[in-house]
């Protein structure tokens, strides 16, 4: 007798029971529920993002194909489409964010010590964010003006390992700059940004709170010089301390700023950036604002790999529950990664637990037999030079 519970359930082991219950009870998320719990709308969403189901009707009919399987991986009834969707629509989506940043704290302890290129102690993000398109018809609390309308993933992404610290999901009409008085500043981080966060009482609040930034400096700040810096790199144009030379943005921010214009010698262009890290290099800085890449990476990894470009309900509740239990999944596949020491991509793990989900295979065989490892270190539908 098989007593290995299937790949799927597996996956799902990781998330606390206790922990979830907990952010069900807060939220009420269970009062006079009879069928589909939170548990298992969780479980239902969750195996839609792992296995690329395309909507509620693919998930219904995928789950109740194998009913032996479905009820060792959590379910206690069949799967009825319309209840998923009432479900999504009126559970609060909140217990899923609160189950996100708890699976955000374990997978952080988990990649703490990842290394950065740069020799640096200090906990680092990028802030950014995406923009899902989305029909003005069916969703028409999402306008953002004539015939359009989107809604726009804010994130603040650790450069360690590339998980989300915090994410917050909006219209597209809101702009980035006010994501970040969601954000409570950490002593000693470092924010890095583009020039959409411009906003000078802000910054400061980040700067009177401990905290560092290095943004893109706006062409609007008519920047005075009160000293210049020695160049150590010929890619540093220049390196200035000052102050803006305008009343109401020095008025925004009376304390000394440190714009450095930089060289990209790659694609031969000027960029200019604003910070308040006086001590450190120039070029050190430039470097660091190199890894905003890694949130431009972090959004096009969950668009081409997970369920958030088309969503299967239309309140903004039920695309926030979507849009965070994909966030789950992905740091589960994150936290599964790092358990198991593997040199796997996040992508060709969730590839192969996207085709085993019923299988009943010990998690650790599947992700570290020969043949897996062999196939993500070698892509055979790709030419080679040496085919030439």
């Amino acid at each position: 007798m098989n007593t290995i519970s299937p790949v799927f359930s597996q996956v799902m082991e990781r998330i606390h029971r206790e922990q979830f219950r907990r952010c069900v009870m807060l939220h009420g998320g269970d009062h006079r529920v009879r069928r589909l719990s939170c548990r298992e709308q969780f479980l239902c969403m969750s195996f839609a993002q792992m296995t690329f189901r395309d909507s509620l009707r693919d998930i219904e009919s995928c789950l109740n194909a194998r009913p032996e399987l479905r009820y060792h991986m959590g379910f206690r009834n069949r799967i009825a489409r319309s209840t998923l969707a009432d479900a999504n629509e009126s559970r609060d989506f909140r217990i899923y964010a609160d189950l996100g940043q708890k699976l955000i704290a374990k997978a952080r302890k988990l990649y703490a010590g990842e290394e950065l290129e740069l020799d640096l102690t200090n906990a680092a993000y990028a802030l950014d964010s995406t923009t899902v398109t989305v029909s003005l018809g069916l969703f028409p609390w999402a306008r953002f003006k004539k015939g359009m309308a989107g809604v726009k993933v804010h994130t603040q992404l650790d450069l360690r390992g590339s998980i989300p610290a915090f994410v917050d999901i909006t219209a597209q009409r809101v702009h980035d700059i006010n994501f970040l008085d969601r954000i409570t500043p950490e002593p000693d981080a470092i924010y890095i940004m583009d020039r959409a966060y411009k906003g000078l009482a802000r910054l400061h609040r980040f700067h009177q709170n401990g905290a560092f930034f290095v943004v893109r400096a706006f062409k609007t700040l008519d920047f005075a010089r009160s000293r210049s810096l020695p160049k150590t790199d010929p890619r540093v144009r220049s390196d200035h301390l000052g102050h803006p030379r305008n009343f109401r943005p020095r008025r925004l921010f009376p304390d000394l700023l440190r714009k450095i214009r930089f060289v990209d010698p790659e694609r031969g262009i000027e960029l200019a950036f604003l910070t308040n890290l006086i001590t450190a290099n120039a070029s050190d800085i430039a470097r660091l604002y190199k890894y905003r890449w890694q949130i431009e990476l972090f959004f096009k990894w969950i668009k081409q790999n997970l369920r958030i470009r088309s969503f299967f309900g239309n309140s903004l509740n039920a695309v926030q529950t979507q849009i965070w239990i994909a966030i789950c999944v992905y740091v589960l596949v994150a936290i599964i990664r790092k358990e198991l020491h593997l040199d796997l991509s996040l992508h060709r793990i969730l590839q192969i637990l996207s085709v085993t989900p019923f299988e009943k295979v010990p998690l650790t065989q599947l992700l570290t037999q020969k043949d897996t490892i062999n196939a993500d270190a070698e892509s055979h539908n790709q030419l080679s030079f040496k085919d030439f």
